[in-house]
């Protein structure tokens, strides 16, 4: 699977997973860690960066939602971090 394809999938499951209930959202996120994670070292710089920070801000939500925590602000960043990703590997 390319790098456009991972941020393509996170990116969809995250928009999925946002309008599930939190019992539902939380086993979604948990499947996407291995599609975040890199894998390889052949990527510029600017594309680990973006991945890792998609990785990171679902990982908050996936916290949240396991405390039973608010997650509104926590989807919005989540999202954008995963679609600075998809513009990247475009």
């Amino acid at each position: 699977m390319t790098e456009a394809e991972k941020a393509e999938q996170v990116f969809r499951a995250l928009k999925a997973a946002e309008h599930a209930a939190p019992e539902a959202a939380l086993p979604i996120l948990n499947g996407l860690m291995g599609l975040v994670q890199s894998d390889s070292g052949d990527q510029r710089l600017e594309v680990d960066e973006a991945r890792s920070s998609a990785f990171l801000s679902i990982c908050e939500v996936g916290k949240a939602l396991h405390r039973a925590q608010p997650t509104g602000p926590l989807w919005s960043t989540a999202i954008a971090a995963t679609e600075r990703w998809m513009a990247l590997v475009r």
